[in-house]
């Protein structure tokens, strides 16, 4: 990753400075947001990965975000940033893997820059992410899956009952 990539650290914000509702949301040790704060340091559709107390989990936000002191973010003009979402989340278990136990567990830098994998052309990553997007969508998302599934098991059920249920009648 080093090699393609720079792998930049996030800026301390304090507590009193955060929102509990108001302005982009504050990515620290975890994937959930801390709080929100009135101005933002990572655009839109960006991969982070958490490098304290959570640490090495990965995560992507849709939208503008403060990243803070405990989280990571992958700078670099030849890998889109959904690729890089999906190949820190397939080495998920390598970096944590790599977490160093102590009171507040830590993911260095050095870790993440020493990850490797094949890199395809910008044109092959975003063919790779439409399909592995698709399939996320279809496989966790409850508002897409789910009810698809719900429905097609609900039409083979109604198929297979009708079917087996459906006796000529020999006493006409």
């Amino acid at each position: 990753m080093g090699a393609v990539a720079s792998v930049v650290r996030g800026k301390r914000l304090v507590r009193k400075e955060l929102s509990q509702s108001e302005g982009y949301p504050v990515y620290q040790n975890s994937l959930n947001a801390l709080g929100y704060y009135k101005d933002w340091n990572t655009e839109a559709n960006t991969a982070f990965i958490i490098s304290a107390g959570a640490a090495g989990e990965v995560g992507y936000s849709n939208q503008n975000f403060w990243k803070a002191d405990d989280v990571w973010t992958i700078e670099t003009a030849v890998i889109s940033q959904r690729f890089i979402f999906h190949v820190l989340s397939q080495k998920k278990d390598l970096l944590k893997s790599q977490v160093r136990k102590a009171s507040v567990p830590r993911l260095s830098k050095t870790s993440i820059e020493n990850l490797s994998f094949i890199l395809p052309s910008l044109e092959e990553q975003s063919c790779i992410v439409a399909i592995l997007d698709k399939f996320d969508a279809l496989t966790n998302s409850i508002f897409q899956g789910l009810p698809k599934e719900i429905e097609l098991r609900q039409k083979q059920y109604e198929y297979f009952r009708d079917t087996l249920l459906n006796f000529p009648n020999k006493y006409e």
